[in-house]
């Protein structure tokens, strides 16, 4: 049986070997996924210097995309915030007819591709899809105009705040909601003071979580979207244009952007979780 001793004469290990091999991999797989890429993204922001940065910001086409997709991703989160709470609660507190089932589905669209999605919407409300026609009777936009946009969001993130609510949810005490009812608590005082309290940090995470998605969705916007500068255009579509004409640092810059607002959230969901006591960091 081998031994680890403190000893410096004492020669390397088999477990000495894997640790550091183990501790390599990490590292290097660590360098490889997200240190290098990320440096990579800042050189090309840079190159254009700080008066470049900042001009390529200031252009109203990018302040448009950047403000457009700020408020979609908060409306985004706000809307699935609360559907989650409601269907988070349903599935762990009621036996519905084909829960497995509905359980499943929750998932689904995590697992189909984006621009799948923009596709059904698409074969929905687009001018040949089955409510076209309708909607286009009725003189109601939705396909190319926000409307689209914001359903697009809330397909491809509506897992995020269930998942994180859920398991709250589960593992809370029911029995102290029993017992606050007998004793003449209301719904909404049980809801406020019990029920709140012990899913706020799912809460949070769910709308963090949905927030950031929502900001950097790219496959179903740039679909139902119509990629309509100062309109529709958001800022992953945005970057996008800018890639296809060939202004590399330009979206370079943007997506720098972008990745700092996701950080920002980031971070902020961390800090709320110590506040709740949930993640130690």
């Amino acid at each position: 049986m081998w031994t680890v001793s403190k000893n410096a004469d004492t020669p390397t290990t088999i477990a000495d070997i894997s640790g550091f091999a183990l501790r390599g991999g990490v590292i290097g797989y660590l360098l490889l996924m997200v240190v290098i890429p990320l440096g990579g993204l800042l050189s090309q922001a840079s190159l254009g210097g700080l008066a470049g940065f900042f001009t390529t910001l200031q252009s109203p086409a990018a302040v448009f995309a950047f403000k457009l997709t700020i408020a979609l991703g908060l409306v985004t989160a706000l809307i699935n915030s609360a559907a989650g709470l409601v269907i988070a609660y349903g599935l762990v507190r009621y036996d519905l007819p084909g829960k497995r089932l509905l359980n499943a589905l929750v998932d689904l669209p995590m697992a189909i591709p984006t621009a799948v999605i923009g596709m059904m919407l698409l074969g929905l409300y687009g001018l040949q899809g089955l409510f076209g026609r309708w909607l286009t009777e009725q003189k109601l936009a939705i396909i190319f105009d926000y409307p689209g946009i914001l359903l697009a969001l809330l397909v491809v993130t509506f897992p995020f705040s269930i998942r994180t609510v859920q398991p709250l949810l589960e593992a809370g005490c029911s029995q102290m909601e029993e017992a606050a009812k007998t004793l003449g608590a209301g719904r909404w005082h049980i809801f406020w003071y019990i029920l709140l309290p012990m899913i706020r940090p799912g809460l949070f995470s769910g709308f963090t979580l949905t927030f950031s998605r929502a900001i950097a969705e790219f496959g179903a916007i740039v679909l139902v979207s119509g990629n309509i500068p100062l309109k529709t255009q958001v800022a992953s579509v945005y970057i996008y244009g800018l890639v296809e004409s060939s202004d590399i640092t330009g979206a370079a810059v943007m997506s720098v952007c972008l990745l700092t607002l996701s950080l920002m959230m980031l971070l902020l969901q961390h800090r709320w979780a110590q506040k709740w006591g949930g993640i130690r960091r």
